[in-house]
């Protein structure tokens, strides 16, 4: 009996170990379950990784001034140029944002602060920005505009009866392509480029037009349209020397672009440039047109607006730029000499 039970007793310990055995072997997975396990952990998380984040659109804030010089503007607004060639090369989108300003000045602190992008501005106050380095280059040439001076006043007919008087010339501002316009009259004609710097006064082109034909001040020097419809005015009249000092078809309005966009967004620099190029063209192949659209905006008769738009020139490639450059570095506009075109534009711009 003895013998039996101990036994049973070796039986039952045996079944106990087997028992334990069993358990242990179902609690851990089967190596192809655990590799199944990997596998498929490893696929989620590649998941997760490859699954599009919600991402704001990128945004454009660009600023530009008055006046029929920025024509071009209004297409690649009312046709979102932009827009659509960003789209187009990268399948991405992009808000921009337009402001009016009244001059190069304001657009300088704009594109400095981080607020803006993009500005057109009289050239100028542009190669006066990249000067100071407020942090962009010239992208593109906008326009070409006559200028001229006109007067109320009938002691005024020519430059020299300015200088040495107190009478003031209203124009956009210090430092404004205007301005230089002066310099460049003024050293043309025997002075000191900023012979009449105290005479000045700053503004908007409608401002001045108002305010020169309302008597409150004796000169109002300015561009397309204002020029010419002072130029109607058969109160006024003109110191004929200015007209000659710019010729019309050199550079004007630039565009200016912030060096960071031009490095960090190359293929949204490459729409701005290829929707402001489609833009001058379709001005330049189209006239009536364009002042079917730009009347509206700018508060013209049709009729105007089309002489005003063909007394303009349009196009992209600069002219007279390094030379401008010089000469307000040589009379002490600007305390940077430029040495290179190259300085003053990116690389995808040409002209002189």
């Amino acid at each position: 009996m003895k013998k039996l039970t101990k036994i049973l007793s070796l039986l039952l310990a045996a079944a106990m170990i087997l028992a334990l055995a069993a358990c242990g072997s179902a609690s851990a997975p089967a190596a192809s379950d655990a590799s199944q396990s990997s596998q498929t952990s490893d696929a989620s998380q590649a998941s997760e990784a490859a699954a599009p984040k919600d991402e704001k659109p990128l945004t454009l804030h660009v600023a530009y001034q008055y006046g029929l010089a920025y024509a071009p503007l209004i297409l690649v607004q009312q046709n979102e140029l932009i827009e659509k060639a960003y789209s187009e090369a990268t399948g991405k989108t992009v808000e921009v944002f337009w402001d009016q300003m009244s001059s190069g000045a304001d657009i300088n602190v704009g594109i400095a602060s981080g607020n803006l992008d993009v500005g057109f501005m009289g050239v100028a106050p542009a190669i006066t920005g990249i000067s100071k380095k407020v942090g962009y280059k010239i992208f593109t040439n906008l326009s070409g505009q006559e200028h001229g001076m006109m007067t109320n006043d009938p002691e005024l007919q020519s430059l020299a009866d300015l200088v040495g008087s107190d009478k003031q010339i209203a124009l956009v501002n210090i430092g404004s392509i205007q301005h230089i316009i002066l310099g460049l009259t003024l050293k043309a004609n025997g002075y000191d480029a900023h012979a009449l710097d105290a005479n000045l006064v700053g503004m908007k082109h409608p401002d001045g037009k108002a305010a020169l034909e309302s008597g409150s001040i004796p000169c109002h020097l300015t561009s397309n349209p204002y020029i010419y419809k002072e130029r109607a005015n058969e109160a006024l009249h003109e110191i004929v020397e200015v007209k000659n000092a710019w010729a019309p078809d050199n550079s004007f309005i630039v565009g200016v672009a912030s060096e960071a966009l031009n490095a960090e967004h190359p293929e949204l620099y490459a729409a701005l440039c290829q929707a402001l190029a489609e833009a001058i063209d379709m001005v330049n192949a189209d006239f009536e047109a364009t002042a079917k659209i730009t009347c509206e905006y700018n508060g013209n008769t049709f009729e105007d607006e089309l002489f005003y738009l063909k007394a303009g020139s349009y196009g992209a490639e600069t002219k007279g730029l390094l030379d401008l450059a010089r000469f307000m570095y040589e009379n002490n506009f600007v305390e940077v000499s430029f040495e290179s075109y190259r300085d003053l534009v990116f690389d995808n711009v040409k002209g002189t």
